[in-house]
């Protein structure tokens, strides 16, 4: 396991996940704030309100405030010529190890979010599955493209 070798992501990655975590935090707020008003409507327990007030609360800190710190320094990964190793994970690390010769192709995403910081994510695609590395800077991403690419003889869309 790569533990603190490797690479990280981009510090920036925790604004992005509080940004999103915020987002997801509106739309949970907004859900258990209508079932909190139809409890109140129908004469329910005021302590049910105060119980889900609570748990909002508590899922907004966690996701916003807390777990984005501990996520970016979780992320680790390190690319080699024969094989890349990618670790990830805040309550359980998952370690992947992908050998070169089983990569089909390789993108460069950026969502709306990782524009506004100037990051985006390289994806790895084997016939098996997809992984990730997220909330690189643009030009790390774009150089981990071509690298992996290169490395895992994988046709450029420009070559053809």
């Amino acid at each position: 396991m790569l533990h603190n070798g490797g690479r990280t992501i981009s510090e920036q990655a925790i604004s992005v996940w509080r940004l999103t975590g915020g987002i997801g935090a509106l739309v949970s707020g907004a859900i258990i704030g209508g079932i909190a008003f139809l409890i109140w409507r129908f004469d329910g327990p005021d302590w049910l309100i105060s119980i889900l007030a609570a748990a909002w609360l508590i899922e907004a800190f966690v996701w916003v405030v807390w777990l984005p710190p501990f996520r970016q320094k979780r992320w680790r990964y390190a690319i080699r010529e024969e094989e890349m190793e990618i670790q990830r994970g805040v309550w359980s690390t998952t370690w992947t190890l992908i050998p070169m010769n089983r990569v089909q192709y390789v993108d460069v995403r950026q969502g709306p979010f990782l524009k506004r910081y100037q990051l985006a994510s390289v994806a790895i695609f084997t016939a098996a599955t997809a992984h990730e590395i997220p909330a690189l800077s643009v030009k790390e991403a774009e150089r981990l493209c071509r690298l992996i690419a290169e490395w895992a003889k994988v046709a450029d869309e420009d070559d053809a």
